[in-house]
């Protein structure tokens, strides 16, 4: 059989549109390695959680390898780089339904397996992180 492609950006496509669809705000929870390029200033425990919504993001760009965008962090412009390999989940902030994804040694592209961790079970703790006064995009006028 031919090199197939992991599934993971599809579905974080997809779950991204989902939230956007039902009017809810799709957040993104990073494990921040060497090489994610997010403002160091916000991570927690080597994570971060990022909206992705719309109106906190310019230049949202998903493809199969990574997560690409800019967004306002303390009134500071960010080009923010998120490596597939480093994505844990995408979650709706309002519900916390979504989906979570084991992260570990990432195996060759055309080996990589995505294994879902059902959403109820890691739902709740990412939706603590949120609302732990975590610091959020704001648009600035």
């Amino acid at each position: 059989m031919s090199d197939l492609i992991s599934t993971k950006s599809y579905m974080l496509r997809a779950i991204h549109e989902w939230c956007v669809d039902s009017g809810l705000t799709p957040h993104l929870l990073v494990a921040v390695n060497s090489l994610t390029r997010v403002p160091m200033g916000y991570v927690k425990k080597g994570e971060i959680v990022l909206n992705l919504n719309y109106a906190a993001t310019k230049d949202l760009h998903m493809d199969n390898e990574a997560v690409v965008f800019s967004a306002r962090f303390g009134g500071v412009s960010q080009n923010i780089y998120v490596p597939m390999s480093a994505i844990k989940g995408i979650f709706a902030r309002e519900n916390g339904q979504g989906m979570f994804f084991e992260i570990g040694e990432e195996a060759p592209k055309s080996a990589q397996a995505v294994e879902a961790v059902p959403a109820s079970d890691s739902a709740s703790e990412a939706t603590k992180k949120i609302n732990t006064k975590k610091p959020t995009l704001t648009i600035v006028k």
